[in-house]
């Protein structure tokens, strides 16, 4: 048998990314890993980006942090940006107390003022019958 003569235009080395013979295919396994590495990464980041309303309400001990991680999950399950952009806007200001001011000036009101002695409140009238029975 004769050794079978290489055609001359064939490459005499060939490229990493060609299979070789046993089947192992390195650009294949390396673009799987890539992929589910960059999936995970973007998920992550997803992810990181909802929870940032709830980690500025949080931070701040905000008094509508419960609102502001409803917002922030409406905005995560809906996909609609206009939950997470309110999550943000209600974490990032503080809604002022106007009922602070009218509360303190009615405390000083009250202190001012003497307490009052209350009456004891009268007797219920009695029924006749039972006066009798009493004596």
């Amino acid at each position: 048998m004769a050794t079978p003569e290489i055609h001359p235009l064939a490459a005499e080395h060939i490229p990493s990314y060609v299979v070789a013979a046993d089947g192992s295919d390195f650009l294949f396994t390396f673009m799987l890993i890539f992929t589910v590495a960059v999936i995970l990464l973007i998920g992550v980041g997803y992810f990181t980006l909802h929870s940032i309303p709830e980690k500025m309400a949080h931070e701040s001990n905000h008094p509508q942090f419960q609102l502001v991680g409803i917002l922030a999950l409406l905005a995560l399950f809906t996909h609609n940006g206009i939950f997470w952009i309110a999550a943000i806007l209600v974490a990032g200001f503080q809604i002022p107390d106007l009922a602070a001011p009218l509360r303190s000036i009615a405390d000083a009101i009250r202190s001012l003022t003497p307490a009052r002695q209350v009456p004891p409140a009268p007797e219920p009238p009695r029924d006749p019958e039972t006066l009798v029975e009493e004596r």
